[in-house]
C-alpha cells in the first residue's frame, strides 16, 4: 500500500476500534438473558430508537447502490424509489410504531416478530411461527450477502485487495461483532454510525459539487446525455457485448431514453410499501421505552431519511458529470461515493468519510444476523423444537445459526459482479410482500385469523420468486417491481381467507381490544 491507502487504513482501524468498543462495553448485558440480547429489555430512548432503525435499513445500499443506479442511468429511478422511501417511511412510523409497541406486550411480551405474529393469534401448533422464521432466514441471508458485497468492494477499490478475501474478512469482523454485543451494542453503534452516515454523504455531496464547478457547470456536463436528467425517461448507457458503456473522446455514449411512465412510477414508489414488513425497523418499534416517544422519533427518522435520500440520489447525478467515463459499468457505478472521497479528500479524511460505507453495512448486516439466528433460535428452536430450552441453550443455537448464516451470506457474495442494488431490491420485496400485508391487518382489522394469515404470508413471499424469476422477464406490465404484485396478491388472500372461515376467538378480540388500554 501507497502513504494515502495507510492512512486511510489508519482511520478506518480507528472506527473499527470505536465499533469494537461499544460491542464489548454492551456485552454484559446483553448476555444476561435472551431478551437483552434480542430487543434489548426495550430500553431503547427515542434518538437511538430513530438513528437505529433507519441505518440498520439502508446499509451500504444508500451510499454505493442508490448512487450508483443515479450514475448509471439518470434521476428518474433513482429519484422515484428515494421519494418512495421516504413516503414509506413515514407512514410507517406513523401507523405502525405505536400500535405494534403496546400490542407486542399485550401479545406475550413478544420480542421476535415470528413470536408476535404467533402470540398475536394465540396459536398452539406454532406454523405461523416456524413459517415467519423461515421467511426471515431466507431473506436477511440475501440481505447480509448484500452487505458483504459492499464491504468486499469496499476494501477492494481503496486498497487494490482482492475482493473475496476483503469480502470475507469483512463479514468476519460482522459475525464477531454480532456475537458480542446483541441487540443494545448493535443500536447503539447504529446511532453513531446513522451520524457518521449522515456526516459522509453531506461532505461528499459538497466537494464533489464543489470539484465539478458548481451546479450551472454539472448541468452544462449532463445536458447531452438522453434522458439523463429527465423524471420520466430513463438514460441508456450504450454497452458492449461485455456490458462496458462505450466512450468515445472521453465521453460516454447514450442510446434513446427508455419511457419511465406511470406504470414505472408506481412500481418504484412501491418501494415505501417494505417498510411495513422489514424487522430491523419493526424490532425498534417494539424495542422504544415509551410510546410517548414516538412521535419525536418520528420527526428524528423522517429529516434523517429526506436528507441523506436525496443527498445520495445527488451524489450519483453530480459524480456522473464530475467523472463521466471512468465508471463504465453498472457494478463500477456503484463505486462512484468512493471514487468521490478518494479522489478529492485528503487520504485521512477520506479513510473517515469512507468509514460511512463500512458503517452502513455494520449496522445492517449485525441487525440481520441477529434477527435471522434469532428466528432460528428464539422461535424455530426454542419455540418449537424444545420449549423448555434454556437461555443458555437459546443463546449458543443463535451463535451456531450465525455463524452458518454467514456462511452462505459469504458464498452468495462471492460473485464480484452482484449488484447491491438488486440484492436488496428482492430482499426487500420478500419481506415487505410476505409480512407487510399481515402486519397491517394484524394490528389494524379483528377480523383477520391464522388461515388468513398463513395464506398470506406463502402468497406473498411466493409471488415475490414467481413474478421476478418468471413474469418480470416478459417485460411489459409485467415489468414492475415485484413488491407491488406480491403485496397486493398477499392482502387479498388474508382478506377472502379470513372471510372464508371461522372468526378468532373471543381471547384473541379480546387482545385485539386491550391494546387500546396498554399504559407504558
Amino acid at each position: 500500500m501507497d502513504s494515502n491507502q495507510i492512512q486511510m487504513a489508519v482511520a478506518m482501524v480507528l472506527y473499527i476500534g470505536i465499533v469494537i468498543g461499544i460491542g464489548v462495553f454492551f456485552a454484559k448485558k446483553a448476555n444476561e438473558n435472551s431478551d437483552n440480547y434480542f430487543l434489548g429489555g426495550r430500553s431503547l430512548g427515542p434518538w437511538v430508537t430513530a438513528m437505529s432503525a433507519e441505518a440498520s435499513d439502508m446499509s451500504g445500499w444508500l451510499l454505493m447502490g442508490l448512487p450508483g443506479v443515479a450514475y448509471w442511468i439518470g434521476i428518474s429511478n433513482a429519484f422515484w424509489t428515494a421519494l418512495g422511501l421516504a413516503l414509506g417511511t413515514y407512514l410507517n412510523w406513523l401507523i405502525t410504531a405505536k400500535r405494534l409497541r403496546k400490542y407486542s406486550v399485550v401479545a406475550g411480551n413478544s420480542i421476535t416478530i415470528p413470536e408476535f405474529f404467533s402470540k398475536r393469534f394465540r396459536e398452539k401448533n406454532n406454523v405461523i411461527l416456524i413459517i415467519t422464521a423461515l421467511f426471515i432466514l431466507i431473506f436477511f441471508t440475501v440481505y447480509a450477502a448484500s452487505c458483504f458485497v459492499t464491504t468486499g468492494k469496499l476494501f477492494a477499490t481503496m486498497f487494490d485487495f482482492d475482493y473475496k478475501i476483503m469480502m470475507i474478512l469483512g463479514a468476519v469482523f460482522v459475525l464477531i461483532y454480532t456475537f458480542i454485543g446483541g441487540f443494545l451494542a448493535e443500536s447503539a453503534s447504529d446511532f453513531m454510525q446513522g451520524i457518521i452516515m449522515f456526516i459522509a454523504l453531506i461532505s461528499v455531496l459538497g466537494i464533489a459539487i464543489y470539484e465539478a464547478g458548481g451546479f450551472s457547470q454539472i448541468y452544462e456536463n449532463l445536458k447531452d446525455f438522453p434522458g439523463f436528467l429527465e423524471f420520466f425517461n430513463s438514460a441508456s448507457p450504450t454497452i458492449d457485448a461485455d456490458g462496458m458503456q462505450i466512450i468515445q473522446n472521453n465521453k460516454p455514449l447514450f442510446g434513446e431514453p427508455s419511457e419511465y411512465g406511470f406504470l414505472s412510477v408506481i412500481s418504484t414508489l412501491a418501494w415505501g410499501l417494505g417498510y411495513f414488513g422489514v424487522p430491523q425497523v419493526l424490532l425498534r418499534f417494539m424495542a422504544i421505552r415509551s410510546t410517548s416517544e414516538i412521535k419525536r422519533s418520528r420527526r428524528i427518522a423522517m429529516i434523517w431519511v429526506v436528507i441523506s435520500l436525496t443527498t445520495a440520489v445527488l451524489i450519483g447525478i453530480v459524480g456522473r458529470a464530475a467523472f463521466p467515463a471512468e465508471l463504465n459499468t453498472a457494478q463500477n457505478a456503484e463505486k462512484i461515493f468512493i471514487h468521490i472521497a478518494s479522489t478529492y479528500l485528503p487520504a485521512f479524511l477520506a479513510g473517515i468519510v469512507l468509514s460511512g460505507i463500512l458503517a452502513s453495512t455494520i449496522s445492517s448486516s449485525d441487525s440481520y444476523l441477529l434477527i435471522a439466528a434469532s428466528a432460528v433460535a428464539k422461535n424455530i428452536y426454542q419455540g418449537a423444537l424444545k420449549k423448555n430450552a434454556t437461555d443458555k441453550q437459546v443463546m449458543r443455537v443463535t451463535r451456531v445459526i450465525l455463524i452458518l448464516i454467514a456462511f452462505v451470506g459469504i458464498l452468495i457474495a462471492l460473485d464480484e459482479n452482484s449488484i447491491i442494488f438488486k440484492l436488496v431490491s428482492f430482499a426487500w420485496a420478500g419481506f415487505g410482500a410476505t409480512f407487510g400485508p399481515l402486519m397491517i391487518f394484524s394490528l389494524y382489522w379483528k377480523r383477520i385469523n391464522k388461515t388468513g394469515a398463513i395464506a398470506g404470508m406463502i402468497s406473498g413471499g411466493a409471488m415475490v420468486f414467481i413474478w421476478n424469476f418468471l413474469l418480470k422477464p416478459l417485460g411489459g406490465i409485467f415489468g414492475v417491481y415485484e413488491l407491488l404484485p406480491a403485496f397486493i396478491t398477499s392482502c387479498l388472500f388474508i382478506v377472502i381467507f379470513s372471510l372464508a372461515t371461522k372468526p378468532p376467538s373471543e381471547e384473541i378480540k379480546a387482545d385485539f381490544d386491550a391494546v387500546k388500554s396498554v399504559q407504558d
